[in-house]
């Protein structure tokens, strides 16, 4: 019986699920949001909110207890260095999950998981002189000569094929 169980399996031995928990915070701090499924990323909030809030005392001992727990050296500089100061007035709710829907293959609950500050990267606008038109040019450029080329290669064949009958006669 599973009686006042906190922990979920997710169907893996310990060491396997630790290393994928692992996994899911390096990601989560390398990208700052991460699609995963639901379950998956409520335990994850759980790690990830415990690192950030030791990461906000900043000092030795910290950093150490994180690399202990999460032996990604980028990782840990980046919450001890970025995430950590980033959240220093804020006391907890450092994610939010967002549902998505379900993933075609198997209907499994998806989300994102995304620290609470996360801005979405901004698209580079386009100029007038897009890249696309510049292809569109060189396309058009190319075409006739690719065009000539094909009319050289016709006329070769067709002078070699005079010099064969030439010779034969």
């Amino acid at each position: 019986m599973r009686h006042n169980r906190i922990t979920k399996t997710f169907s893996r031995e310990t060491g396997h699920r630790k290393a994928m928990f692992r996994n899911l915070v390096v990601s989560l701090v390398e990208h700052g949001r991460i699609k995963t499924t639901t379950d998956k990323a409520k335990q994850l909030r759980k790690h990830i909110e415990k690192a950030i809030t030791i990461s906000k005392e900043g000092s030795l001992q910290a950093h150490r207890l994180l690399l202990s727990r999460y032996p990604n050296k980028a990782a840990v500089s980046s919450l001890m260095k970025d995430i950590g100061p980033r959240f220093k007035d804020r006391n907890g709710g450092y994610t939010r999950i967002l549902k998505i829907g379900r993933r075609p293959g198997d209907a499994a609950e998806m989300a994102i998981i995304e620290f609470v500050d996360y801005a979405l990267p901004e698209a580079p606008k386009e100029a007038k002189g897009t890249d696309a038109t510049a292809k569109k040019k060189t396309v058009k450029k190319a075409a006739p000569k690719k065009a000539a080329a094909s009319k050289i290669k016709t006329v070769k064949k067709a002078a070699k094929k005079a010099k064969k009958k030439a010779s034969k006669k």
